[in-house]
């Protein structure tokens, strides 16, 4: 027998191959849940009309009044942050680690009625991003299982345009088309050969902003790349520079003060502003406001001394916009790359059916395989004995 000159190609075939067989189970995983959750939040505005409110002339209720209100829903539970947006129900969001829980009463911020009390345990879409971070394991285990698997989809990417890279002029007219009049193991190949090229240049950008989120070690490399040798300073929690009370009495609640002082920031765009509860006696408060909420990365993340009331300056990802350079911003944006919203409804759509088509690729891509083993086999049986 002649044997074959095994070249760079080979070696990066075998490559694709076994790390396509070895990580395809999460990568069709991955892609199935991306799809659900894609029009996450277009599905949840159609279905879930308490998330709603007309919008009307008078003032807000005060943060400190729902929060008082929503507590006697969930009595024992801690006010995470409170949120308003015209327009919308208010959030009062109850969240905490030990023990875990994690619930939304949702409310008329004119009125305080309560709209409706949501344990989001039981969330169609909470359950599926647990599924797509974690696999349902505990984080510790699940995400290194699904950011491993997507660190192989990266890599099968880019060996894949390695692999898809015509040698000839001729070859490339069949590169580029699916046959779909052509019988089903070429229609197969024309599948995974052909959508995945296409789809290559979306599914990259999703799988490395999902490396972003999934190691500690990569976000660091990538930010240290964009920023040209500097590195990031890790989010760390805020703390009050004084636990003195402020001597003269105070008419209102200190985040009612930082609200009240901040609400006009919200005039002239449909974005909106959200306030944390401090969860301690050491704890800031915390101010978000978003000029535009269908993405995150413009957002301004104000802290404050919660018994001064001043400002709190900090040097991480998470401060003022105005504060950001290029690397801050990227790694601001990572989560709205990862699901399309930087670009909109079309950045949406798009994701979708890249993650529609990275789902079918270890399909396709096994029956390719299956079909040349089998090939082989039986052209090797039918070989004479020497």
């Amino acid at each position: 027998m002649v044997k074959r000159k095994r070249n760079l190609k080979y070696w990066i075939g075998q490559a694709h191959l076994w790390l396509g067989l070895g990580s395809g189970l999460f990568v069709c995983f991955l892609g199935i849940t991306g799809c659900i959750l894609a029009f996450e939040r277009e599905i949840e505005n159609a279905v879930q009309h308490y998330r709603f409110v007309k919008a009307e002339q008078r003032s807000y209720v005060a943060p400190s009044k729902l929060k008082e209100i929503a507590d006697k829903q969930l009595p024992g539970k801690h006010a995470h942050s409170i949120s308003y947006q015209k327009g919308k129900a208010s959030m009062v969001v109850y969240y905490a680690e030990n023990p875990e829980y994690y619930w939304i009463v949702f409310m008329n911020p004119y009125t305080a009625e309560v709209l409706n009390v949501k344990n989001m345990d039981d969330d169609f879409f909470r359950i599926v991003i647990m599924g797509h971070y974690y696999l349902w394991l505990p984080p510790t285990i699940g995400q290194p299982i699904l950011a491993s698997a997507t660190l192989m989809f990266m890599f099968l990417l880019v060996s894949g345009l390695a692999l898809w890279w015509p040698k000839n002029k001729a070859a490339s007219k069949k590169r580029f088309n699916v046959k779909w009049a052509a019988k089903w193991k070429r229609l197969n190949y024309d599948l995974h050969n052909v959508l995945g090229f296409y789809m290559t240049w979306i599914l990259i950008f999703t799988a490395f902003s999902g490396l972003v989120m999934g190691f500690q070690w990569f976000a660091k490399s990538a930010y240290w790349v964009s920023s040209g040798g500097k590195t990031m300073v890790p989010f760390s929690e805020t703390l009050s520079n004084s636990r003195l009370v402020n001597s003269r009495a105070r008419q209102a609640p200190s985040m009612d003060i930082l609200w009240a002082q901040n609400l006009d920031r919200m005039k002239g765009f449909t974005g909106g502003i959200e306030v944390h509860v401090p969860d301690s006696d050491k704890a800031s408060i915390e101010l978000a406001i978003n000029p535009d909420t269908d993405t995150f990365w413009k957002a301004d993340y104000l802290y404050y001394d919660q018994y001064t009331l001043k400002e709190i300056e900090v040097n991480h990802v998470f401060g003022k916009f105005a504060n950001t350079n290029v690397a801050d911003k990227l790694m601001r944006m990572n989560y709205d790359i990862h699901v399309g919203a930087v670009l909109g409804l079309p950045g949406k759509i798009m994701v979708f059916l890249a993650s529609l088509i990275a789902a079918s690729l270890p399909v396709t891509g096994f029956i390719v395989w299956w079909g040349r083993k089998n090939k082989n086999t039986k052209r090797s049986l039918s070989l004479p004995d020497e």
